[in-house]
């Protein structure tokens, strides 16, 4: 049966899926995406994702039936699931803002040149248990907001610039069971990337009021 550039370009998105989730090296993504777009057959496609999951799909352990722990900032089993708002972002001498309840895409990629922008995520609800966002800025600035009590991971590089959590504004906390993965990459050329924990003022509020 002959593929469709349709059918291509939905193997060519499962490869970059995989290749965000650190289930492909970037040499085997290259080889197989180079294929991908070569292949005239369904019989030259399948063998190139035959040996991944659905995309975002994790292992759950053994007995992990039972509800997951709310947050502070409310119930994750409510925030967690369903289709993405916006999977990108972008801003060329001007502003973005992806902000109050917006559902973020499992990988989520955001550029600025000679702007800014805000993610926020502190409302959010998450397509998936872990969410990959590319932060690039050129002359410009991206600023990441999440809760303390999810799981972090910040790894970028500044040229010229920064990228990490610079900001003495962060509030520390340890992160509750079942909360989101967020994995924040990329780079920032003279420019920045900052990454705030931070209630938002409505949970800083319940806690002064002891609930």
């Amino acid at each position: 049966m002959r593929a469709s550039d349709t059918e291509r370009d939905r193997v060519a998105e499962r490869l970059r899926d995989a290749v965000a989730e650190g289930r492909l090296e970037m040499d085997e993504f290259e080889q197989r995406l180079d294929a991908a777009y070569k292949a005239r057959t369904h019989g030259e496609l399948a063998p190139l994702v035959r040996d991944l999951p659905a995309p975002g799909s994790t292992l759950e352990p053994t007995g992990a039936s039972s509800p997951v722990p709310a947050g502070r900032g409310g119930s994750w089993v409510e925030r967690i699931g369903g289709p993405a708002t916006s999977r990108r972002a972008f801003a060329f001498w001007g502003g973005f803002n992806r902000n109050g309840r917006w559902t973020v895409g499992r990988l989520f990629t955001a550029f600025t040149m000679w702007g800014g922008g805000h993610i926020d995520l502190r409302q959010a609800r998450f397509e998936d248990r872990e969410v990959l966002i590319r932060c690039f800025t050129v002359m410009g600035g991206i600023q990441v907001t999440v809760e303390p009590d999810v799981n972090l991971e910040v790894n970028g590089m500044g040229i010229m610039g920064g990228f990490g959590e610079h900001s003495p504004n962060s509030e520390e906390a340890e992160p509750v069971p079942g909360a989101p993965r967020v994995r924040i990459v990329g780079f920032a050329l003279m420019g920045g990337v900052d990454v705030q924990r931070k209630w938002t003022k409505a949970e800083r509020r319940k806690s002064a009021e002891g609930f």
